[in-house]
């Protein structure tokens, strides 16, 4: 076969097989299908590999699976949607129910704050089809493609054309509404203003003037209420803009009919409301355009993020220094950084020593120092020296792109919290609707004269109070600004409903080394029992544990390097997880590990007795040696426990929590740690794999569970725990498990994400309080509810301004967090 002519490959998950028999009949199904050259198929993986002369869809595959008796395991892919005209809660919520009605979508949020709608769906749906169900739902999509690292600068530049185009509306809107607020109002007023309209202008002349003034500020400033609020009534699916379009048409039709026609109408009832029109505009225009200004101001920490990164690089290119735009530095690359410049990507120093200040990534203050071999990351700032540095990750591999990342897809997700307000917000444009036709006919027949007008304002009043602005932008805006204040002091939630999950955590539980400690113990003590040579005993121990990756294992070997002791060759090496290793040298059989790995020997450590209870009091860990099946030796490790462990743990005893440590230590150096910590309770003697058990176990015991660690060991419990806390030193897969990751290795970091969670949520719970106990109580002061008893009734242009006031203030409440400052110092 001339694979040369191969130029498309599939590999499909496939569920159901059992035997070699299985794995046949699905070749051979596959193979029949049009265009494919040659099928492999694996048990053991479970994994069909297809090559093919052309395209071949997952439809046609599943279905030559499934005659063969089997079925395809289709991976689920997420889609991102740029959406635009959302102006309220209702919007999102048409938006979601168009896309959950696509066939294929599992799972849709919406986001109002970001515009976006993050779609999971099964493999074979197309973008397409998402767009087209969110065009005829009334709005724009397009695909936000997963290469672009953000779209953040995108979406600020549309918000600030938004706001800007607005503005001048609201201008023009102002200009044509003075005159008819001055006839009109002033008129009412001020009788003396009243006589002069009367006598100087006319009142037919004075409502013409109205009339016109009025029809400019609809049509010119307002047509946007219009040309987004009638088509979507006429969908049924009415949404913000359909309330102020009814309402505010209602009024200006009533007052052309008054001008023009007033015979058709009671005599009492040809007041004309031009006025409340126009003002009704105008002041929603001008909740609007804050409204635009106070979102723009939500994005301002991922821009401030993306704006870290400089737009050019100095590359040495044949000993010569050239400047390169940023996306055309590659991996491999060497540049030149100089004092106070940033480094524009990820890279490891080549040549020179410096400070860098890292503030940016890490919210830790003090300057780090640099030199060869260490690893400097993009954003950051070159203090003193000039550095030559090789780059390992550029573009959208960089640490700082990755941050931008995580927290966008936190700002996109939606809290568990917002599940209620979507359910609401989705009917609550159309009861509104229902609440303000009730009015209108409750005051027309039963209301006093004029029954007609009264009836008319009080409908307008109501539509126009309910707008549902405030409910759409409670949650959304303040998961975007504590994200975004989160990143800067670094603090990263992975998750959006980290920040409500984090808040209710009951205990903390911390791994140890790493964690509480620095991770880079020391060999502090060497104890060798006769007849063995402590040279030779430890020359075996570091050439063992060179062998393994465990931050204990660099101690010994750190320590043996500098006696320039030589290590001889091991051979037969085994990591025992948990225990320790085992190897052979020069035909002996070396153990080294923890007190349970002698005790599995079967050996007496009766030899070390007092020692060992002088070490766990100093909350020091001892390790031990057998050669041949005979204890040899006992060497002691210290981990520094980490400067701001102590004030960490106080911290978080002051916002209410229990401290746990788990650790593989024994259980009276664990306890002599704890003591001196105040730590409440300790778990000791775990094993790495039982990590996750011990959270099961703190859960059932006290509830919800909060767990800190960084090593590739902490994995498990990191994902078995309520809210998993990576510390931003240690490893990636650590990183990967977690909901939050500390960009530092200060522990503060954890009592600040606590501190800041509890911020959030409170801040999203007094906006959601505002948003309806907002309409709850005003929306019968509009229906009239407070007339009879003390003929109070609430004017159109009231209603208006209330309600644009709602968002704005929905949004300057969650504008707060941006003030939130590390409440206990990572200085």
């Amino acid at each position: 076969m001339d694979h040369s002519q191969l130029s498309y490959i599939k590999n499909l998950q496939i569920k159901g097989m059992t035997c070699a028999s299985c794995v046949g009949r699905v070749e051979k199904a596959l193979a029949k299908v049009e265009g494919v050259t040659q099928v492999s198929v694996n048990l053991a993986t479970e994994q069909a590999h297809i090559e093919s002369q052309i395209a071949l869809d997952n439809e046609t595959l599943e279905k030559a699976v499934n005659r063969a008796g089997f079925d395809i395991d289709l991976p689920d892919k997420k889609v991102e949607l740029s959406i635009q005209g959302m102006t309220c809660a209702s919007c999102v919520g048409r938006v979601e129910k168009a896309l959950q009605k696509v066939d294929g979508v599992l799972d849709v949020q919406v986001n109002l704050a970001t515009e976006k709608a993050t779609i999971v769906v099964k493999d074979g749906v197309t973008e397409n089809a998402l767009i087209q169900a969110t065009t005829r739902a009334g709005y724009e999509a397009s695909v936000v493609l997963p290469e672009q690292i953000s779209k953040v600068n995108e979406l600020a530049q549309r918000r600030a054309e938004e706001a800007k185009l607005l503005k001048k509306d609201f201008y023009i809107a102002l200009i044509f509404t003075f005159p008819v607020f001055i006839l009109e109002m002033f008129g009412h007023v001020f009788p003396a203003v009243h006589h002069f309209i009367a006598s100087h202008i006319g009142l037919q002349n004075s409502r013409l003037i109205q009339f016109v003034c009025t029809s400019l500020v609809l049509l010119l400033a307002g047509r946007r209420f219009y040309q987004k609020g009638i088509p979507a009534l006429l969908r049924l699916a009415p949404d913000m803009n359909s309330l102020v379009a009814v309402g505010t048409l209602a009024a200006y039709s009533f007052s052309c009919i008054a001008t023009f026609f007033p015979h058709v109408l009671p005599q009492s009832s040809r007041d004309v409301y031009f006025e409340s029109a126009a003002v009704i505009v105008t002041l929603i225009l001008l909740g609007r355009y804050l409204e635009a200004k106070a979102k723009g101001r939500t994005s301002n920490a991922i821009q401030h993020l993306l704006g870290l990164q400089p737009k050019t690089a100095k590359i040495l290119k044949n000993g010569e220094i050239q400047t390169v735009a940023i996306a055309d530095v590659q991996q491999g690359m060497q540049l030149l950084i100089q004092p106070g410049e940033k480094i524009p990507v990820d890279a490891k120093v080549l040549q020179g020593q410096s400070f860098i200040d890292e503030s940016m990534i890490t919210g830790e203050p003090l300057a780090v120092a640099k030199q060869v071999g260490d690893a400097v990351v993009a954003g950051t700032i070159n203090q003193q020296g000039t550095l030559t540095i090789q780059a390992t990750a550029v573009g959208a591999n960089t640490l700082l792109a990755q941050i931008v990342h995580l927290v966008e897809q936190a700002q996109a997700t939606k809290l568990p919290i917002q599940g209620l307000v979507d359910k609401v917000t989705l009917w609550f444009v159309p009861v509104v609707m229902g609440l303000a036709a009730m009015t209108f006919f409750v005051w027309w027949f039963y209301g006093p004269q004029p029954a007609l007008s009264l009836a008319l304002v009080n409908a307008v009043a109501v539509l126009i109070i309910a707008c549902p602005c405030a409910m759409g932008l409670a949650t959304p805006t303040s998961i975007m600004v504590s994200t975004g204040r989160g990143a800067e002091l670094g603090i990263l939630f992975k998750q959006g409903d980290a920040l409500q999950h984090l808040q209710q955590a009951k205990v903390v539980a911390f791994d140890k080394t790493g964690t509480l400690t620095e991770g880079k113990p020391s060999l502090t003590e060497f104890e060798v029992l006769a007849p063995f040579d402590a040279t030779q005993i430890l020359a075996w121990a570091a050439a063992v544990e060179q062998k393994s990756e465990h931050p204990i294992a660099n101690a010994i070997v750190d320590h043996a390097q500098a006696q320039h002791i030589q290590l001889p060759s091991v051979e037969q090496f085994k990591a025992l997880t948990g225990y320790g290793v085992e190897a052979s040298i020069d035909g002996h059989q070396i153990h080294l590990g923890a007190a349970r790995l002698m005790q599995q020997l079967g050996l007496s450590l009766s030899a070390f007795d007092d020692k060992m209870q002088q070490l766990a009091n100093a909350g020091q860990t001892p390790i031990y040696m057998a050669v041949d099946g005979q204890l040899a030796a006992m060497l002691v490790v210290a981990d520094a426990i980490k400067a701001t462990t102590a004030s960490a743990i106080q911290h978080l005893h002051q916002l209410g929590l229990k401290i746990v440590m788990i650790t593989g230590d024994h259980h009276l150096t664990a306890q002599a740690i704890a003591k001196q910590l105040g730590i409440d309770e300790v778990v000791a003697e775990v094993l790495p794999a039982d990590k996750a058990n011990s959270v099961k176990a703190l859960q059932q015991k006290y509830g919800s569970l909060a767990f800190v660690g960084d090593g590739i060991n902490d994995a498990p419990a990191l994902a078995a725990a309520d809210i998993g806390i990576a510390v931003g030193t240690g490893t990636d897969i650590a990183i990967e498990s977690a909901d939050v990751v500390l960009m530092s290795g200060n522990l503060q970091g954890v009592s600040n994400a606590i501190a800041l969670s509890k911020a959030t949520i409170s801040n999203i719970r007094q906006n959601l309080f505002w948003a309806f106990v907002y309409n709850a109580a005003l929306i019968p002061v509009a229906a009239g509810a407070l007339y009879p008893a003390y003929g109070i009734l609430l004017s159109p242009m009231f209603a208006a301004f209330a309600m644009a006031m709602s968002s704005v203030f929905v949004l300057g409440n969650a504008l707060r967090l941006k003030r939130f400052n590390a409440v206990f110092s990572q200085g």
